[in-house]
């Protein structure tokens, strides 16, 4: 007899924490999900290649610390708007020339990038920067 109670005492505490894992799953789903939004394609955002190619190089060398679309801030600061404000979280002008350079030579906890893209690669990349 004992030993069916606590048989049906721990199915019952198993089930309810499955329960709790499942809720906690779904609420943290949710919060993800609404901080986040949904990608898009380029052609759904109307990007044309250059854009498009800076957006590729954005995804390899940026998105790992920026959001793109969303105001949540990972590593570094969200990079939505960025370039229609007029100064960067830091306090720096916010124009091509100082991201050209803050994108080469890095600063504060942003590595430099300067060895590892062309000029070429940069100007798309700021090219598609200026579409968030």
């Amino acid at each position: 007899m004992r030993n069916c109670r606590l048989h049906t005492i721990s199915s019952l505490l198993m089930t309810r924490g499955l329960i709790f894992s499942y809720i906690l799953l779904t609420v943290a789903l949710g919060v993800a999900c609404n901080r986040i939004p949904p990608r898009k394609s380029d052609a759904e955002l109307g990007l044309t290649a250059q854009q498009a190619s800076g957006r590729a190089i954005f995804d390899t060398f940026c998105h790992r610390c920026h959001e793109p679309y969303s105001s949540y801030a990972e590593n570094g600061p969200s990079l939505k708007g960025v370039l229609k404000k007029p100064y960067f979280s830091s306090g720096i002008p916010a124009n091509d020339e100082r991201l050209t350079e803050l994108i080469q030579r890095g600063r504060s906890h942003m590595p430099a990038f300067g060895d590892k893209l062309y000029d070429a690669q940069i100007a798309d990349l700021i090219v598609y920067l200026h579409t968030l």
